[in-house]
């Protein structure tokens, strides 16, 4: 194709392998590449890319960079006009949830950060350009509200429950629904029933990723989640040390046996670095996650150090806040590329159908 005639032709020859991130499709025969136009040796086109892939976009754009001028080497200049690319939408409108991911987050055992980790992805792929909601499936003890700093009962319209909004993104949460300090003490069909409504009777709207946190431990929400709705995988939240990492392995153990794809291993409080000297001390140990992820075949999405502003942050109900720091922004954007790296590397290799739970 090098010693070939630069043409249109020859272009498309070289871009028809070349995947879509969020589908694994051919981005060509999906019309999201276009507008291709030579001028002798310096090609321009349109590139339209999803917000489902939005934390992923300068890489693919790179990669088809990358690949025409392996495959063109003639070429002496790629110019992409990066544009969003909207799919058909739904058919059912807002009602109900349709959500392209929807991804779980949960630990073995509490106080390892999981509800901060699950709030901090959800912001941080919001950020990047996603569409995102965040459930909170921790009936027993829902801290979603306090860490975003919003209150209040949802309203019904229409039958349906509009869900909470924080800057923007739907929450839901049992602790919309109960007073503060009160105790949430019920059996399995009930916190059955609370997971089947929060999903089908809330106005989710178009989704790319609904992020769900989950309670701590093995409980039977894990099971609930996986025969209401097809989830795409969960993350596991840990900490370095090796009691917290035991109840980890029994948390992807749990996941792995209701069929929900394990997505990666998050190490929260990982090491702590002194603002006054810059030592770093390891408080809880360091890289436990890390070895466990890779005895146990689970991607590694990265390190979460100690940190006071997380907690000043949280506790302020202004988790968003923490991507204004410089020292946070890029742990939190790093495990949310690696994220959408991983699904979009799986989605190239075993192409899915399009995923659209409707509810």
């Amino acid at each position: 194709m090098a010693d070939g005639q630069l043409d249109t032709t020859t272009v498309e020859a070289a871009l028809a392998e070349f995947h879509d991130p969020e589908t694994g499709r051919s981005a060509l025969q999906q019309e999201q590449i276009r507008d291709i136009q030579l001028s002798g040796s310096e090609l321009s086109l349109t590139l339209g890319l999803t917000t489902w892939s939005a934390p992923v976009w300068s890489d693919v754009e790179a990669a088809l960079k990358e690949r025409l001028q392996n495959q063109l080497p003639q070429l002496t200049a790629v110019n992409v006009n990066r544009v969003v690319h909207e799919r058909r939408p739904h058919p059912l409108g807002e009602i109900g949830l349709r959500a392209k991911s929807v991804i779980a987050v949960g630990s073995g055992k509490g106080g390892v950060g999981k509800s901060t980790m699950a709030a901090s992805i959800a912001v941080g792929l919001k950020r990047a350009g996603a569409k995102v909601g965040l459930m909170d499936a921790d009936v027993y003890g829902p801290s979603i509200p306090h860490l975003f700093g919003v209150s209040g009962r949802p309203q019904i319209v229409e039958d349906k429950i509009q869900p909470v909004d924080a800057d923007g993104m739907p929450l839901m949460s049992m602790g919309f629904m109960v007073p503060p300090g009160e105790a949430v003490v019920w059996r399995g069909p009930m916190l059955h029933g609370a997971i089947t409504q929060f999903l089908r009777d809330t106005r989710w709207g178009e989704l790319d990723y609904l992020i769900i946190d989950m309670p701590p431990g093995t409980g039977d929400i894990a099971l609930t989640l996986s025969q209401l709705l097809p989830l795409t995988g969960a993350v596991v939240v840990c900490t370095p040390q090796e009691v917290a990492l035991l109840d980890a392995v029994k948390a992807i153990a749990m996941f792995r046996k209701v069929n929900i794809n394990v997505l990666g291993m998050v190490e929260n409080m990982s090491g702590f670095l002194c603002p006054d000297c810059g030592k770093r001390y390891d408080i809880f140990g360091h890289g436990g996650a890390r070895e466990k992820a890779a005895q146990l075949d689970v991607p590694f999405l990265g390190e979460v150090p100690i940190n006071m502003a997380i907690r000043e942050l949280g506790d302020a109900g202004k988790t968003s806040a923490s991507f204004d720091d410089p020292a946070l922004a890029p742990v939190f954007d790093a495990i949310c590329h690696q994220l959408v790296s991983n699904l979009a590397n799986s989605a190239a290799t075993a192409p899915p159908m399009p995923q659209l739970p409707v509810l």
